[in-house]
């Protein structure tokens, strides 16, 4: 057996969640999908083209005509000028889409520059390419990258290859301002390097308006996006790698080799999606937004403390300093004893310990259970305390 293979570990999070769906009645604030229904204007473009037998392959890059699609709603939505016959691939999602552009680009003694905590395959996918994963912990700095630890980094880093950016951030919710991404992009320009910038929570951004990576350095640019978070379409898998031609087009040569193409259904779906769902995103991030705060909101009154999210449906919050700080210990007697599950910080790396990961990705009513359930189980360790004291 390959030994990159052999070292990779199951995910901590699938496995996790798995426990949970064991057991009857539990509020489950750990899925990392949208909780609506992919529009229904989507769903009978994917019927139709059962139905017109459009059920064949097509060629790997994907159907030309929904590249163009794609290009047109990246240049409306993000002013990017991305050529759709040249400089994008549709992918099985954007973890094939990872997958795909590190296998393409990435050599033996690489390094992959991961702001963490961080969502949990990119480290992985870097291992198993012969590249070593380097873990900046943002944990001190709000979360974001600085550009003065960007610079130290790099400079005590000659091997970094690309630097995995992903904003707004799974699991912290937190994003960054042109001005921010601008300093970055300053430092970035004077290295050899790749920016892989997923940004397939791009649709959800609350805060501030979301500027693309793509748009600001696009000659060393990547960009990573789909249609699972902003449109409900986890399950129909579809994803879109953007960037420099040269670049792109060995990476369709990784992607033709792993799916030849993606399904000719999802595509057609995809299709839809990009010239008539324009305005299918607010109304769900309208509701993101009144779950967040309600979390929030919940969450300060019981002592957790955490960033204001500026996108995505996450919330990164510090279980309070008078309670024991092992969050996976905190999660797993918190989904025994309350039926609630939430993931453990530390599953996303370093920086991520001590806290817990709540997807708000769920309706009011388990929002309101969560909180219920939190101050149940923090009044009993309370109680604990003093009699032991």
């Amino acid at each position: 057996m390959k030994p990159s293979v052999v070292a990779i570990k199951q995910q901590e999070i699938f496995k996790f969640n798995a426990r949970a769906k064991k057991i009857p009645g539990a509020v489950n604030m750990t899925v990392g999908e949208p909780n609506f229904h992919t529009p229904e204007h989507i769903k009978q473009a994917a019927i139709r083209a059962i139905e017109d037998d459009r059920t064949h392959y097509t060629v790997p890059e994907g159907d030309h005509e929904l590249l163009g699609a794609v290009a047109k709603y990246l240049h409306d939505k993000y002013d990017l000028n991305y050529d759709p016959e040249t400089q994008i691939v549709a992918t099985t999602g954007v973890t094939e889409g990872v997958f795909s552009a590190f296998n393409a680009i990435l050599q033996d003694g690489d390094e992959v520059l991961i702001p963490s905590p961080a969502f949990t395959i990119y480290g992985p996918d870097a291992d198993f390419n012969g590249a070593a994963p380097v873990y900046l912990d943002t944990s001190k700095t709000g979360f974001k990258v600085t550009p003065d630890v960007l610079t130290e980094v790099l400079r005590t880093n000659p091997r970094i290859k690309i630097f995995l950016l992903n904003y707004p951030s799974n699991p912290t919710g937190v994003s960054y301002t042109e001005d921010e991404l601008r300093a970055l992009a300053d430092i970035l320009k004077q290295h050899d390097i790749f920016v892989i910038s997923d940004e397939i929570y791009s649709e959800l951004t609350y805060n501030y308006k979301h500027v693309s990576f793509g748009n600001i350095l696009p000659e060393q640019t990547i960009l990573l996006n789909g249609l699972s978070k902003s449109h409900a379409m986890t399950g129909w898998r579809f994803g879109v790698v953007c960037g420099p031609a040269k670049v792109i087009s060995q990476i369709n040569k990784i992607h033709e080799l792993a799916t030849t193409s993606i399904t000719s259904i999802t595509q057609y779906a995809a299709l839809e999606a990009y010239t008539n769902g324009y305005d299918d995103p607010a109304a769900m991030k309208e509701q993101y937004q009144v779950r967040r705060d309600a979390l929030y909101e919940g969450l300060q009154d019981l002592g957790f403390e955490c960033p204001t999210p500026d996108g995505a449906f996450y919330l990164f919050a510090k279980i309070p300093e008078e309670y024991e700080q092992d969050d996976v210990k905190f999660a797993n007697e918190l989904l025994d004893e309350e039926h609630l599950a939430i993931l453990p910080g530390s599953f996303f790396g370093i920086g991520g310990e001590g806290h817990l990961r709540f997807s708000y990705a769920a309706s009011m009513e388990s929002i309101e259970q969560c909180i219920s359930k939190l101050h149940s189980f923090l009044g009993s360790r309370k109680k604990l305390a003093n009699i032991e004291g």
